[in-house]
């Protein structure tokens, strides 16, 4: 069964600017060879990440962020079953820093600063789906 996770974390005191290149690398190295696929954002001091795959591969993935000592204040906003995987050629995709993006982040949010912990199921599927469309992603 295919699943999709969307959480939001905040980085911990212990989290360098260096450390997302290394999350990501790592990500995408562990991701591909479970079939873990998905997007990770790190905006205005929050992580959002949707990560798609088996349940029980994506369980286990979320619980090793848990206990990962860069993440704080985890919180799961949506899970579900779905039927296929938006993000099908990424083991872990990531966007580019705020600035470029601004217009989309903006779009989603309830205030002038993102804050994914206040937004819906129904508004993250759609900020997701539009970050797909016209975000802009780093290669």
């Amino acid at each position: 069964m295919l699943v999709q996770l969307t959480y939001a974390s905040r980085p911990s005191l212990a989290f360098k600017p260096e450390d997302l290149d290394s999350i990501l690398a790592a990500s995408k190295r562990n991701n591909a060879r479970v079939g873990v696929t998905g997007a990770l954002c790190l905006a205005n001091g929050i992580f959002l990440q949707q990560l798609e795959g088996d349940r029980m591969e994506v369980n286990r993935l979320y619980h090793r962020i848990l206990t990962d000592p860069r993440h704080r204040d985890p919180v799961v906003l949506n899970f579900a079953e779905i039927n296929s995987r938006r993000f099908t050629t990424w083991a872990m995709g990531s966007l580019a820093p705020l600035e470029a993006n601004r217009h989309i982040y903006l779009k989603y949010s309830r205030s002038a600063s993102f804050d994914p912990y206040g937004m819906s199921s129904a508004t993250l599927q759609d900020f997701f789906t539009e970050l797909l469309a016209n975000g802009e992603w780093l290669k």
